[in-house]
């Protein structure tokens, strides 16, 4: 992989699909399309202090949460580059109700439909914390020429094709797997590209960072509460105590630990028996992502890539991380 150094986006997709077929022209537009749109997005991130695009818009999502301005901004941006690269045929985001389709025939005739969480950690917006983009793809299931149904988008996670994020924060990242294999790219703002900078991510299989919202400790089930008292204990021979790590932007917390090894827990609380993530645009790119690294992805006892979607917006808990660390809190949960 250290030929591909370097390399722009655009130049690794194409070098790669010709190398090792691992993917079609169609997907390889697609995500050269989303790259385009991050860009643009990571523009207006850059200058939130200087223009006015901070605060709230003023309306909710589906969710009831309330809309930032970049959030609304982020979800026209990416909507308008898949609608332009004629290979979505539908796209589910966090700031529709529903799933938004087109009447023309260049998109009726898609392979693709997108998940998508434009902008991931807006609380974070206003005070200059990472924040950033996470997207799944799939191969739509019903009949091309028509618009894309429902069933297209309720596909459990082992059926995705690709899956990504990008993190806005110090450097602007992009970070995506097709199941060959997790590949960074780093944004040159000197040429306004993304180059390949961290080739064949692999992540650690134990690590020594956890990661998870204490404040709501009394909440979480006893097995939750044991691996952390577990994580906070002093034992040489396993590296502990592990260092507690919580930002609050779930692709910056998964980022920091996919690279350096550790743990992210959204576990279900008392308010929230079914999890608080989204499935479809949250958990499952993130999982098809960890697993291609080497991690681990899990609910609590099953496997979060196997999970078979009943609602656009489904929630659900996630232990995600290097596979030694999931491994151990499933262990608390089974005996607790």
């Amino acid at each position: 992989m250290k030929e591909y150094l370097g390399m722009t986006l655009n130049e690794f997709i194409i070098r790669r699909q010709s190398d090792f077929k691992y993917a079609t022209g169609e997907l390889s537009r697609l995500l050269s399309h989303i790259g385009v749109a991050a860009k643009i997005v990571n523009r207006e991130v850059n200058k939130a202090g200087l223009v006015d695009i901070l605060g709230d818009y003023g309306t909710v999502n589906t969710q009831g949460e309330a809309q930032q301005k970049l959030d609304v901004y982020a979800d026209a941006q990416f909507m308008q580059a898949l609608r332009a690269s004629g290979e979505v045929c539908g796209i589910a985001s966090e700031e529709e109700d529903n799933i938004v389709t087109w009447d023309n025939v260049l998109s009726k005739d898609g392979k693709y439909i997108v998940c998508i969480d434009p902008l991931d950690g807006s609380s974070n917006i206003d005070v200059n914390v990472s924040i950033g983009t996470i997207f799944s793809i799939y191969r739509r299931i019903s009949e091309r020429g028509h618009k894309a149904e429902e069933k297209d988008f309720l596909q459990e996670g082992i059926k995705q094709v690709a899956g990504g994020y990008v993190i806005y924060g110090s450097s602007t990242m992009m970070v995506y797997t097709t199941g060959r294999g997790v590949n960074g790219f780093t944004l040159d703002p000197s040429i306004g590209e993304f180059c390949l900078s961290h080739p064949d991510i692999r992540t650690p299989e134990s690590g020594t960072l956890y990661s998870v919202n204490e404040g709501y400790y009394k909440r979480f089930d006893q097995g939750i509460k044991d691996y952390i008292k577990y994580a906070q204990e002093i034992d040489k021979q396993t590296n502990r105590p592990y260092k507690a790590r919580y930002i609050g932007s779930l692709v910056a917390d998964f980022h920091r630990n996919l690279l350096k090894g550790g743990i992210y827990i959204y576990p279900r609380t008392e308010s929230a028996p079914e999890g608080k993530l989204r499935l479809l645009y949250e958990a499952n790119p993130l999982a098809f992502i960890v697993e291609q690294a080497g991690g681990m992805a899990v609910n609590g006892g099953d496997r979060i890539l196997d999970l078979k979607p009943n609602d656009l917006h489904q929630r659900t808990p996630l232990i995600i991380g290097s596979t030694n660390m999931v491994n151990k809190v499933v262990e608390f949960l089974e005996n607790e």
